[in-house]
């Protein structure tokens, strides 16, 4: 039976959380990738554009007027504020993916994971760890793009991301970025192999195979 003939399973939902400098970003770029089917949600920031960033690409840049129209509107699944910037996700968008069987993935603080979670259960919390507060410090500051009172306040901040850990679904830390990689790719293919996903995706074989001799 050819693949194409197989139907395609509604995609997963995942949250992937970490404090900044924890190399979250770095690592789902690397995952979406190396996956068909899985796509990043590029969400809503009333931020700066920092150096090296597109519009559209990293975010979707707006003013805060913008921002709170859409938010009015009921435009987002999530919306969070982050050191004095708001951010959002498409709720529209996000489901459209989900519908087609793409798998997709919103970069969020805890404060976002947490109202996904209770809108759509389903969801898989991933939590990203660095390996110590030492290897964060030099990640924020080797990055070279906020100033010494700004990593001080992530730094302060920080630990209090990273108690809600014991919220997420999986815990990866991210020690190796090569492991860290291969350990959400785990989580990826277990959930794309688990039997109701698969029964939707093999229902043609399912049929043939439990066909009568």
């Amino acid at each position: 039976m050819t693949a194409s003939k197989q139907q395609a399973a509604s995609g997963t939902l995942y949250t992937v959380s970490a404090p900044s400098g924890a190399g979250k970003t770095s690592l789902v770029a690397a995952l979406v990738d190396a996956n068909e089917a899985l796509r990043v949600s590029v969400s809503h920031t009333t931020r700066t554009i920092r150096p090296g960033e597109t519009d559209g690409v990293n975010y979707h840049f707006v003013h805060k007027p913008t921002f709170m129209t859409m938010l009015e509107d009921g435009v987002f699944l999530e919306q969070a504020e982050v050191f004095g910037n708001l951010y959002g996700t498409s709720q529209l968008w996000v489901e459209e993916q989900l519908t087609a069987g793409t798998d997709v993935i919103l970069e969020i603080d805890w404060q976002g994971a947490q109202q996904v979670k209770r809108l759509m259960p389903g969801t898989q919390a991933i939590f990203i760890l660095p390996p110590s507060r030492d290897a964060l410090r030099e990640r924020l500051t080797t990055r070279g793009q906020d100033n010494e009172a700004i990593i001080e306040g992530r730094m302060d901040q920080a630990q209090q991301e990273m108690s809600h850990y014991v919220e997420s679904d999986f815990l990866v830390l991210n020690d190796d970025f090569a492991t860290a990689l291969a350990q959400l790719q785990a989580i990826i293919d277990c959930h794309r192999l688990h039997t109701q996903q698969q029964t939707q995706r093999l229902a043609s074989t399912l049929a043939d195979l439990m066909s009568p001799g």
